[in-house]
């Protein structure tokens, strides 16, 4: 199947992959929202970080109607493969179709969510499609803490009745979502000379995926492993000098890749065989779970090494940082309810930054999660705090909206599937704005998200379109 740029939702999309919207980069997309609402006469607010909500009358026979709120994302999780050299600050995706998938070649495609957003442009313009009055909320921020969201008002949320459209699975909404917030953790560390041999010991291979819906399925974590991998060295004796430690994108993205450069003493054959060593017994714990994981040792050069205490500390805060899945539901199947992902690790200049995303269905969990990291930082003279904190969003048993989405998949011949969500979304952010506001979730059939291999299954992206213009109108 091609990617039919003569499909509006489809023109709208290729035309948002022009570009660059990662998340504190969506300027531009957002002032192109704009434009798009002034060249047809539609009233419109962009605010002081860029969302937008744009306002459409009701069309002829819906006016009395009760009003309706479409809402997704403009930012995308800006993934790469480490061999691609595109630059997400200023340079467009590179689209192709392979078995009638939408990928970006070598990174994240962000149809997540960017499909929502494609299906409000193409809502907004089409006359011919019978609605009640819309209210558009184009937000920003929403992969690094819901961000954007969290800055609307309550007078900005125009209508009791909402589909987000950062859903997935065509017909498929859920229930609920998990709150959360993201762990900083810093540490200002000094350098001394350096005559001592220097290695690279790289994490490779990984999956990834969502720290959402993926942190169920065992896969490694690079950041946790190259630590671990380290420490254990450091305890059958080797010296280990940390120099720098990078691994990991996103706090949102459980890590795919690692590199720690470290200075040592111990001999290179013995560092080389500890590491062949500890691969293949990882390797065996991810058998079923993450077999492409692998490591390269190589030798490289550095001047500088962190004192002692330094790097002790920063890998034993790295090896010891809570992580994965953490407890289950009881009453739902399948339900991760808590966890933990070290998404980021990095160094600059004199400080490293670990960024840990802890999700929660419930506040005490999430509270609890990061209560045992500024304890564990705090006993090793790091620096704690926490951003982009949110709400979760609960399950609510009456809900006319999931009616009218079930009514109209059942029109379609098909069963509309209910789940509860481990991820985080911004319908928890709506709920406090509105505690009657009714929501259900909508999206097309997307796989792989925040990973290079993300792809967007064209098929269901048109058929999608069509549910959700028939949802909107049998909102009457």
């Amino acid at each position: 199947m091609e990617f039919d740029l003569n499909k509006r939702h489809c023109y709208w999309f290729n035309e948002l992959c022009k570009i660059p919207h990662g998340s504190r980069n969506e300027k531009a997309l957002s002032d192109f929202i704009v434009d798009f609402a002034k060249a047809h006469g539609f009233d419109y607010k962009q605010d002081e970080v860029w969302n937008v909500i744009i306002d459409k009358k009701a069309s002829e026979g819906y006016e009395n109607a009760p009003g309706l709120i479409l809402q997704a994302h403009m930012d995308m999780v800006c993934e790469k493969n480490r061999d691609c050299d595109l630059d997400f600050e200023k340079d467009p995706l590179d689209l192709y179709v392979e078995d009638g998938l939408l990928k970006a070649k070598g990174t994240t495609l962000g149809a997540d969510d960017g499909t929502g957003v494609a299906y409000m442009l193409a809502i907004l313009e089409d006359d011919s499609l019978k609605h009640p009055r819309l209210s558009c909320i184009f937000t920003t921020m929403e992969e690094i803490g819901l961000l954007g969201a969290a800055e609307l008002k309550p007078e900005d949320v125009h209508a009791d009745r909402m589909i987000s459209l950062d859903g997935g699975g065509e017909c498929h909404t859920l229930l609920s979502s998990a709150g959360g917030g993201t762990a900083v953790v810093k540490r200002k560390v000094s350098f001394e000379a350096n005559e001592d041999p220097v290695y690279c010991l790289e994490v490779k291979g990984l999956l990834g995926g969502h720290s959402g819906g993926d942190i169920h399925l065992e896969k490694g974590n690079a950041n946790k492993l190259a630590a671990r991998i380290l420490k254990e060295m450091v305890l059958e004796g080797a010296d280990v000098r940390l120099v720098s430690f990078e691994g990991g994108m996103k706090d949102n993205a459980i890590p795919r890749e690692a590199s720690v450069v470290f200075a040592s003493t111990t001999d290179k054959d013995v560092l080389k065989e500890a590491v062949s060593k500890k691969e293949k017994q990882i390797w065996k714990e991810l058998e079923f779970s993450d077999a492409g994981f692998k490591t390269v040792f190589s030798e490289v050069s550095s001047d500088k090494k962190m004192t002692k205490k330094d790097s002790e500390d920063v890998l034993n805060m790295i090896y010891l940082m809570p992580n994965g899945f953490k407890n289950r539901s009881m009453v739902i199947e399948g339900l991760t309810t808590a966890s933990l992902n070290l998404g980021v690790v990095r160094t600059a200049d004199d400080t490293i930054e670990l960024d840990a995303l802890v999700r929660a269905a419930l506040d005490s969990h999430t509270d609890d999660m990061l209560n045992q990291i500024a304890v564990l930082s705090s006993l090793l003279d790091m620096d704690f705090s926490v951003e982009g904190k949110y709400p979760g969003w609960s399950y609510s048993e009456v809900s006319p909206m999931r009616d009218i989405f079930a009514g109209v998949a059942k029109a379609n011949n098909k069963e509309l599937e209910v789940t509860a969500a481990h991820g985080g979304c911004e319908c928890g952010v709506f709920k406090g704005l509105n505690p009657n506001i009714d929501i259900i979730s909508f999206g097309p059939i997307t796989r792989y998200i925040h990973t290079p291999d993300e792809e967007l299954d064209l098929e269901s992206f048109d058929r999608s379109y069509g549910l959700l213009c028939e949802i909107i109108e049998a909102c009457k």
